[in-house]
C-alpha cells in the first residue's frame, strides 16, 4: 500500500475498513447516514476558507474527500458505480460545458460562460426541461433563493439595475406591516417570505453573496453579545437582570472596540 499514491491509497484504506473483517462502524454506514456528517464537513471546509487557514483547509478537504471516496466504495459494492466511473462522469461534463475552452465556441466573459453552461445543463436534461428544474430540494433556503435568482437572471429575468429593488424592499416592508395590522399569522409569514427574498435579490444585484453577508452579520452578533456578558460578568450581574437600555449601552461601546 505503501507504493500507492494518494486517492489509490485512500481507496485501498476505506475498501480494507468496510471489508467483512474491517471496522464495524465503517461496515455499518450507508449513503443515508454518511448525509449529516458530508453536510458537516462542507460547513467546516467553509470555516477554514473563511479564517484563511490553508493546514486546516488541507485537512478539511481530505475529510470530504474521505466521503467521496466512502459513497464511491458503497456504489462499487452494489454495483452502481465505481470512484473510476465519478471521475470519468464529471470529466466527460466538464469538457462537455466548456465547449469555449476544448471547442470551437466563444464565451467572452464570465457571464458568458454561465449563459451557456445552463444553455448545455438544460439541453443534456431534455428540451422540456425548464430553467427552475432540478434544483437541489435539500437546499437552504437562503442559498436555494440565490441559487433561483441567478438562474432566472440569466435568461434576462431580472431588474435592469438595483433601485427598482429598493423600491421592491419599501413595498415588501410596507405588506409586512399590513400583515401585522390585520393579525393574519399565514399572511405574515409569506410577507416575512417575500421581504427576506428581496433582501437576497437586493444583495444579488450590489455583487453582495448573501451567505456570506448574513454569517458575517450573525458571527458580529455572537462577539457583541459575548462581549455584553464578559462586561456584566466582571460586575458580578447577568444579562438578564439588567435593563435594555444599559445593555444598549454596553452594546455601542463593545461595538466600537
Amino acid at each position: 500500500m505503501e507504493n500507492l499514491d494518494g486517492i489509490a491509497r485512500l481507496q485501498e484504506i476505506v475498501a480494507r475498513l468496510r471489508a467483512p473483517d474491517g471496522c464495524p462502524w465503517d461496515r455499518e454506514q450507508t449513503h443515508s447516514t454518511l448525509r449529516p456528517m458530508l453536510v458537516e464537513e462542507c460547513y467546516e471546509v467553509i470555516d477554514a476558507i473563511e479564517r484563511s487557514d490553508d493546514v486546516n483547509l488541507r485537512e478539511e478537504l481530505g475529510d470530504l474527500l474521505l466521503h467521496v471516496v466512502m459513497h464511491a466504495q458503497m456504489g462499487s459494492e452494489r454495483g452502481a458505480f465505481s470512484m473510476e466511473e465519478i471521475a470519468a462522469t464529471v470529466c466527460e461534463k466538464m469538457i462537455r460545458r466548456h465547449p469555449h475552452v476544448f471547442g470551437d465556441k466563444l464565451a467572452s466573459d464570465s457571464e458568458a460562460v454561465l449563459r451557456q453552461w445552463e444553455q448545455i445543463k438544460r439541453a443534456e436534461k431534455g428540451d422540456s426541461s425548464g430553467i427552475l428544474d432540478h434544483l437541489a430540494g435539500a437546499l437552504p433556503a437562503l442559498l436555494k433563493a440565490q441559487t433561483v435568482q441567478k438562474k432566472a437572471a440569466r435568461v434576462g429575468f431580472d431588474w435592469p439595475d438595483v433601485e427598482p429593488v429598493f423600491g421592491k424592499f419599501a413595498e415588501e416592508v410596507a405588506e409586512v406591516r399590513e400583515a401585522i395590522a390585520e393579525g393574519d399569522a399565514a399572511s405574515l409569514e409569506a410577507e416575512i417570505g417575500d421581504l427576506l427574498f428581496t433582501a437576497v435579490n437586493l444583495a444579488r444585484k450590489l455583487g453582495v453573496d448573501a451567505e456570506t453577508a448574513l454569517a458575517g452579520s450573525t458571527s458580529r452578533f455572537i462577539s457583541r453579545f459575548q462581549g455584553i456578558e464578559r462586561e456584566l460578568q466582571i460586575a458580578g450581574r447577568k444579562v438578564e437582570d439588567t435593563p435594555l437600555e444599559e445593555l444598549d449601552r454596553i452594546w455601542e461601546k463593545v461595538k466600537s472596540v
